[in-house]
C-alpha cells in the first residue's frame, strides 16, 4: 500500500514498521512531528524527555534492554545531547538505536545553521541522508539493520525541506524484532580507562570495515547516468535538486554518506571529465574528495550558507558555465501591504511581562522560544540570547562581571526544565544578585504546544506528576520567590521595582497559560473610544498586533477578530479610552 507523507510521516511509519518499541526526544522544529506520529501508534511507548540529553541516554538503556529505540530532535539538540553520543559510540549498542536530527538550512527557524555530519565524523558513526519521504522510511528500516550488524548508533539526516514535503511512500507491516535479556559485561559497556582503550581501537577497525561495506552496497546510492561531460557527487534533498538543474549531468547520490565509500566515489569520478561536489552546509564532502586525490569543484561555486533551492542551484550552474545566473525574476512588492515583523500573538501572557520591563534601565539576558520575540519593537526588551538555559547562565556571568544595572535573566517553562534548572542552581549557590524570570505558559508553546514535566501529562496522553518551579526553586536555594499574573500589568511593576534593586537572587514567575493553546479568549473583545482617545499611542507600544492604526494621525482601533480581551490596552490607556 502506497501513501502520502510527510518526511516526518514516513520516519515514523519506518520506525514502527522497524519493531521499534521506545523512542525519546525533545521537542524543535524541524523535527517535532516524528515523535508525535510515532506516539499515536498503541503498541509503543514515546516520551517527551525534560532534554536531549536525558532522550538519548534513556534510548541508549533501552537499546542495551533489547529493545530497538530511537530519539529525535534538531540539530542544536545535538549540542546538547553530545556528551552521551561520545561515549556511546565506544560502548555500542545491542537492538538497533537511530538518531534522528533534523537540520534547518536557511535557519527557518533555528539560531544558528550547523552541518550535524560533523558530529558523524567526531562520534566514528554512520550518518545516512534520505531525500525524500519515501527513502525516509526506507532509510530508517535499513538503519537499525546497520546499527545492529556494527552495534553502534546510527544518524539519520533529515532536513527542514525533506522533513516538512510530501511524497508517495510504500508501506509495510510492522517486525517484530526480539533481542534477549541484557547480560553483564563491563568490559564493553563500561569505558574506564583499562577497557575503553581497547574500545577505542575497536572503533577504528568497525570505520574501516563500514567503509568498505559502504562502497560495495548498491542499495544506499543511487547513480544516475547521463552525459560524461560533469559528474555531481550529492546527497538528500539537494542531490534530487540537482536532477532537475543539470539534465545532462551525471550524478551520483549518497545514501550513506559517512564513512565516506571511497571506492565508489573514486571509481565515479573516473567515468565523468569534470567533477563537483554540490552539498548543503560545509564543504566535508568535498574536502574528502579531494584528499583522495581527486579534482572537484565546490565551494568555490556553491554556496556555504543557506539552503539550495533549486533557484541558488540555477546560480551554481551558471557560475559552473562562467556565465551570470538568468534566475526568474522577483515577484513585485506590494506597496499597499504593511511589514508582518514577528510579533507575540494578541493576548500572549509574555506581553505584560516585557511591557513591565520596558519601565526600567536593565539588561536582559534572554532564550529560546516564543518569548524570543521580546527582542523586536515596540517593545525590544532582550538584549542577548545564546541557547536553551542561557538566559539565566548569562545574567548571572553579568552580574558578576559588575554590569551596573540590574540584570534580567528570562526563560520559559519547558526551557526551565531542559536546561534553566542547573542555572538557577548556579545562581543561588555561587551568591548571585540577578533577578530570573520564567515565562510560564504552561506549554511547549513555539514548537506546538508539547506536554513537559510542568504539564501534569505525557506524550501519550497520561496524567501525571506537574512538577512545581517554585519547589524546584526552593529545593535550589532561592528564597525570593515570587508569582505574577502577567496581565495585571501593576502587579507586575511593582514585583518587578521591589525584586530588582535587593542584593539577592530572585526568581519571579509569570504564570498564565498560552491563549492558542487555550484556544479561548481571555476576556470580551475591547474597543477603543474615539471620542475619549487622545491619539497617544500609549497602547501601540505594546506590539499587540490587534490594535491598529494606518499612520501617526490616524488613531488607533482594535480589530474585534484579534482581540482576545486580556485587558492590557486598558490597563496602559491613561485616557479611559479603551474598554470591553
Amino acid at each position: 500500500m502506497r501513501q502520502l507523507f510527510s518526511g516526518n510521516e514516513a520516519i515514523a511509519r519506518g520506525a514502527w514498521e522497524a519493531g521499534v518499541k521506545t523512542a525519546f526526544g525533545y521537542p524543535g522544529t524541524p523535527s517535532t512531528e516524528i515523535l508525535e506520529n510515532f506516539a499515536r501508534n498503541p503498541d509503543v511507548y514515546a516520551e517527551w524527555s525534560p532534554n536531549e540529553k536525558v532522550a538519548l541516554e534513556a534510548a541508549v538503556g533501552a537499546a542495551l534492554a533489547g529493545a530497538r529505540s530511537f530519539v529525535t530532535m534538531k540539530h542544536v539538540g545535538l549540542n546538547v545531547a553530545a556528551d552521551p553520543l561520545m561515549t556511546l559510540s565506544y560502548i555500542g549498542v545491542r537492538a538497533g538505536l537511530v538518531i534522528v536530527v533534523a537540520d534547518d538550512p536557511g535557519q527557518h527557524s533555528s539560531q544558528t545553521e550547523q552541518d550535524t555530519r560533523h558530529y558523524a565524523r567526531l562520534a566514528k558513526v554512520p550518518i545516512v541522508e534520505p531525500g525524500n519521504a519515501g527513502e525516509c522510511r526506507e532509510y530508517m528500516l535499513r538503519a537499525f539493520e546497520l546499527s545492529e550488524k556494527y552495534r553502534c548508533p546510527v544518524i539519520l539526516r533529515s532536513t527542514t525541506c525533506v522533513s516538512h514535503s510530501r511524497f508517495l511512500t510504500d508501506t509495510a507491516e510492522r517486525q517484530e524484532h526480539p533481542f534477549p535479556p541484557f547480560t553483564p559485561n563491563p568490559s564493553q559497556y563500561v569505558p574506564l580507562p583499562l577497557w575503553g582503550r581497547k574500545l577505542r581501537v575497536k572503533v577504528e577497525e568497525r570505520l574501516d570495515a563500514q567503509t568498505a561495506d559502504n562502497a560495495a552496497d548498491p542499495a544506499w546510492h543511487r547513480e544516475f547516468t547521463r552525459q560524461p561531460d560533469l559528474g555531481i557527487i550529492s546527497s538528500g534533498v539537494t542531490a534530487l535538486h540537482c536532477l532537475d538543474v543539470f539534465p545532462e549531468a551525471t550524478i551520483l547520490k549518497l545514501g550513506w554518506s559517512w564513512p565516506f565509500p571511497d571506492n565508489l566515489l573514486r571509481a565515479f569520478a573516473a567515468k565523468v571529465k569534470r567533477l563537483v561536489v554540490i552539498e548543503e552546509g560545509d564543504p566535508i564532502l568535498e574536502e574528502h574528495v579531494r584528499s583522495l586525490g581527486l579534482q572537484a569543484d565546490g565551494k568555490n561555486v556553491v554556496p556555504r550558507t543557506g539552503e539550495l533551492t533549486p533557484a541558488r542551484l540555477t546560480a551554481v550552474k551558471a557560475a559552473l558555465d562562467g556565465q551570470d545566473a538568468a534566475l526568474p525574476a522577483p515577484l513585485p512588492a506590494a506597496a499597499d501591504l504593511p511589514t508582518r515583523p514577528p510579533i507575540l500573538c494578541a493576548g500572549c501572557p509574555h506581553r505584560g511581562v516585557f511591557y513591565a520591563l520596558t519601565q526600567f534601565d536593565v539588561v536582559v539576558t534572554g532564550d529560546i522560544g516564543c518569548y524570543s520575540l521580546g527582542v523586536f519593537p515596540p517593545l525590544s526588551r532582550t538584549d542577548v540570547i545564546l541557547c536553551m538555559g542561557g538566559g539565566f547562565t548569562m545574567a548571572h556571568g553579568m552580574t558578576k562581571a559588575g554590569e551596573k544595572r540590574p540584570v534580567v535573566g528570562i526563560v520559559g517553562d519547558s526551557t526551565f526544565f531542559h536546561s534553566g534548572i542547573t542555572g538557577l542552581l548556579d545562581i543561588a549557590y555561587n551568591r548571585g544578585a540577578s533577578v530570573i524570570i520564567v515565562v510560564d505558559n504552561r506549554t511547549t508553546a513555539m514548537t506546538g504546544h508539547q506536554d513537559h514535566p510542568g504539564t501534569g501529562c505525557t506524550l501519550q496522553g497520561q496524567e501525571t506528576t506537574a512538577a512545581s518551579i517554585e519547589a524546584i526553586a526552593r529545593a535550589c536555594g532561592m528564597t525570593r520567590i515570587k508569582v505574577v499574573n502577567p496581565y495585571d500589568i501593576a502587579e507586575t511593576t511593582r514585583v518587578l521595582k521591589e525584586e530588582l534593586f535587593v542584593q539577592e537572587p530572585s526568581l519571579i514567575i509569570s504564570r498564565a497559560p498560552c491563549v492558542l493553546k487555550e484556544k479561548k479568549a481571555i476576556g470580551k473583545p475591547h474597543a477603543i473610544d474615539q471620542q475619549k482617545c487622545k491619539n497617544c499611542r500609549a497602547c501601540l507600544k505594546l506590539g499587540c498586533p490587534a490594535i491598529e492604526a494606518a499612520d501617526k494621525r490616524t488613531k488607533p482601533a482594535i480589530n474585534q477578530q484579534l482581540c482576545t480581551g486580556c485587558s492590557l490596552c486598558a490597563q496602559v490607556c491613561r485616557f479611559g479610552a479603551i474598554s470591553s
